[in-house]
């Protein structure tokens, strides 16, 4: 079944990479494929489709109250077939193309379209080949405006695209995090020619500049000096090579450095110059090296004149010249530095190779409005950033030249910035970088794969009456566990690598399979058995003085945290104990002082004016929600806070989501006053996050939750939970006041934090007085 076993003879190529993935995990849904592009470079076809996916998701019912008397549960969880659209990008090699389009045509369904967007040198080539295999009549569009369109979007909507390489740093790849704005960039477009792109907006651009010596160059001489005809083969004996054999340096004129001038001995004085006077052979691999140094130099050199005439610090570097090959980003990133002594960086993209088609499917799809939309990587199915350096490993060298693929699932709306983070540009969702971090890494990696088999177990468990359900855990169970092979190998392929990246990638992964929240059942269980002590936890609070109830409160938080299906300690512990109870967790907690310890400024605080709103980013679902967070915002809520309640818009792990959240609190609301008078007056509200991640990156929420926060004139935002407080956004600065809380349920996290297993972390932050005042009234 391997495509080219099957089709392979007729196209009379004979490929030395062998396909190790049958075709049908390439063209993914190709049978609801309703629109296509194509880019089809000087060796690579990249094939773009729009499809939709049909999923099962988990959705909650409250059921009326006339049952609710007969003991039932409180909500009923039902399965539901939903529909959503992704973007499927394939990219093969030229010599794929017509055993690909075959399959495509066998498998196309129901597609409406007649018309295929297409873009690239190799449109007009294969024009007739497309339109008679597939039966689309091919409508070319400007290979420029494609690549902009696609890179403004890959900008917009892929958290860590672009990326910084250095070559002898422990990771090579640094990930830059998504601007708020993206414009003004300067875009370097290194083909065969070089063009220089001046991009303003959305769609205004303008070459500003190019230059004939290229990619094109580099191979066309190349290709004469050491007569290879290979561009990669090229580039690999360049790797190889050592340029100052052939090079002239500032000291084989000088004697040493130039002084006066600033010039170092080991700058290069003469590309080539010892090739003149020099009696002897030189080798292939140093003459691809001193070439690939002349061309990369002149290029950055044009690079940095134009950034700097424009007044642009951010310039993105593309084209088959770069195509991730470590050896072109070194000497590009090496030329860049020097000329503009390290003001500006050079950029290139995880995505690179897809800019063309993205942008060519975006031109064709503009009826649909895509850019209205925020879309996502959908881990489960992208190839992510292959390493492509000569010294990889031979599984790595198979895949990288073969087949590639990058899906991207259309999100329920808009993702935003909270309004309220200090510095939006600056702002790192992620406390730890596994990319950088081997030790780290190497423990996060064989944590998640230990809790594999629970994970697997817990799938099939939230089926019971689908009998295929183990076969389909099995197929996710093979998926994550590849994935997180690769990751331990290629660390850098779907950009910094954090345990919120392993966490959504599982979730991808399960969903991918058709188990759209495998604890369902559980919180469904927790929740009854909360809302049975709620009333006596809510009398036993008001039976304090002021001073203990704060305390109390915040311990009731700290609590419910403990009930954490995500951690493996408490996983082990509830699996043992059904019974694990409220005290029990309590008791579990460390005594003040606290690993982190602001309890103190927090309560100074409360003994001022009241805040105006607060937001409540929210955890867990049962004892967490029910019995620590309810009484926390039933306080705020008597102090003349106005409150928010933030949580997640589909479900991960157990954590509470929207849909479960509104019916637990008009169930609350139903034996509590304080609540309902929230609800009634609209003093209590409740928003989706926008996310389904255990994690929470606050530069991509959802809009609505983004306007709340302005129209609220929100004064305080309180982040609960291990996954939201310490993985994320420990370290992110708001401009105005915050609260973090958590319970370490990992002894690896703990020790490394300088604590133990359930030790607290309370963080109460204040910014400046300037950024205080703004936050107030947010722009």
């Amino acid at each position: 079944w391997m495509l080219i076993g099957r089709r392979g003879a007729r196209t009379g190529h004979t490929m030395d990479k062998s396909i190790t993935l049958p075709p049908d995990e390439i063209f993914r849904n190709l049978e609801n494929a309703k629109r296509f592009a194509i880019d089809i470079g000087g060796s690579l076809t990249k094939l773009a489709y729009y499809s939709t996916v049909q999923h099962k998701v988990a959705k909650v019912r409250s059921f009326d109250h006339t049952t609710k008397a007969t003991g039932d549960n409180l909500y009923e969880i039902s399965v539901q077939e939903e529909v959503t659209a992704r973007l499927h990008f394939i990219k093969f090699e030229n010599a794929y193309i017509e055993t690909c389009l075959d399959f495509v045509k066998d498998h196309l369904v129901n597609t409406e379209t007649k018309v295929i967007k297409a873009t690239g040198g190799g449109a007009h080539k294969f024009k007739e080949l497309i339109e008679r295999k597939l039966g689309l009549k091919v409508d070319k569009e400007d290979e420029m405006t494609c690549l902009i369109k696609g890179c403004n979007f890959v900008l917009r909507n892929i958290p860590h695209e672009a990326f910084v390489y250095a070559k002898h740093a422990d990771s090579e790849f640094r990930f830059q995090t998504t601007q708020p704005d993206i414009f003004p960039y300067l875009l370097v477009n290194i083909g065969s020619g070089v063009s220089i792109v001046k991009v303003e907006s959305e769609d205004k651009f303008e070459r500003i500049g190019g230059s004939s010596i290229g990619g094109g160059t580099f191979w066309g001489l190349g290709a004469l000096l050491t007569k290879t005809k290979r561009f990669d083969e090229l580039l690999q004996l360049a790797s190889k090579g050592q340029h100052t054999s052939v090079d002239m340096l500032v000291k084989d004129i000088y004697g040493g450095s130039y002084g006066s001038l600033g010039l170092t001995g080991d700058l290069i004085a003469s590309s080539f110059g010892k090739s003149a006077t020099a009696d002897k052979e030189f080798s292939k691999e140093d003459m691809a090296k001193s070439l690939l140094h002349m061309i990369s130099n002149d290029i950055g050199q044009l690079a940095c004149l134009y950034a700097k005439l424009h007044n642009l610090s951010r310039v993105y570097f593309g084209g088959f010249f770069i195509r991730g090959h470590p050896v072109t980003m070194h000497t590009i990133t090496y030329s860049i530095n020097f000329f503009t002594k390290g003001e500006v960086q050079a950029l290139f993209l995880r995505h690179e190779g897809y800019l063309g088609a993205i942008g060519a499917f975006l031109k064709g799809a503009e009826e649909d409005n895509p850019n209205q939309y925020s879309w996502g990587e959908n881990y489960a199915g992208s190839s992510g950033l292959m390493s492509v350096s000569p010294d990889m490993n031979p599984m790595q060298r198979a895949r990288s030249g073969t087949f590639d693929m990058l899906e991207m699932d259309r999100l329920e709306g808009k993702l935003v910035n909270l309004p309220l983070l200090q510095d939006a540009s600056s702002y790192i969702p992620d406390t730890v970088d596994l990319t950088e971090d081997a030790h780290a890494r190497e423990y996060w990696l064989y944590c998640f794969e230990e809790a594999l088999d629970g994970v697997v177990k817990r799938a099939v468990a939230s089926q019971p009456d689908m009998p295929e359900a183990a076969e389909r855990a099995e197929k996710f169970r093979q998926k994550y566990r590849h994935k997180l092979q690769t990751l331990r190998h290629q660390p850098f392929a779907y950009g910094s690598l954090t345990v919120r990246s392993l966490l959504d990638t599982r979730e991808h992964c399960l969903n991918e399979f058709n188990f759209p929240d495998p604890y369902s059942k559980i919180k469904q269980r927790e929740n009854d058995m909360a809302l049975k002590y709620y009333q006596k936890a809510v009398k036993c609070l008001d039976e304090l003085s002021w001073e203990e109830r704060q305390y109390a409160l915040v311990r009731g938080v700290l609590a419910g945290n403990v009930f954490d299906w995500g951690a493996k300690a408490v996983s082990d512990v509830l699996e043992s104990d059904p019974e694990f109870g409220f005290e029990q967790a309590k008791r579990q907690l460390e005594e003040r002082p606290w690993l982190v310890d602001s309890y103190d400024q927090w309560f100074e605080r409360l003994k001022g004016p009241p805040h105006k709103c607060a937001m409540f980013f929210v955890d867990n679902s049962g004892v967490d929600i029910i019995l620590g967070v309810m009484p926390f915002v039933r306080e705020l809520l008597s102090r003349g806070t106005e409150v928010v309640l933030a949580s997640n818009s589909g479900p991960a792990l157990n954590d509470v989501t929207n849909g479960e959240l509104q019916i637990l609190t008009e169930s609350i609301a139903a034996m509590d006053p304080v609540i309902q008078a929230g609800l009634r007056e609209d003093r209590l509200t409740l928003v989706q996050s926008g996310s389904s991640s255990p994690c929470l990156d606050l530069s991509r929420l959802d809009k609505v939750l983004a306007m709340v926060v302005r129209e609220r004139k929100t004064d305080l935002v309180i982040i609960e939970g291990m996954g939201r407080a310490i993985h994320t956004n420990y370290y992110a600065m708001l401009r105005c006041e915050s609260l973090k809380m958590a319970v370490i349920k990992n002894s690896w996290l703990a020790d490394r934090l300088g604590g133990k297993l359930f030790s607290v972390v309370f963080k109460y932050e204040v910014p400046a007085p300037s950024q205080h005042s703004a936050a107030l009234t947010p722009s």
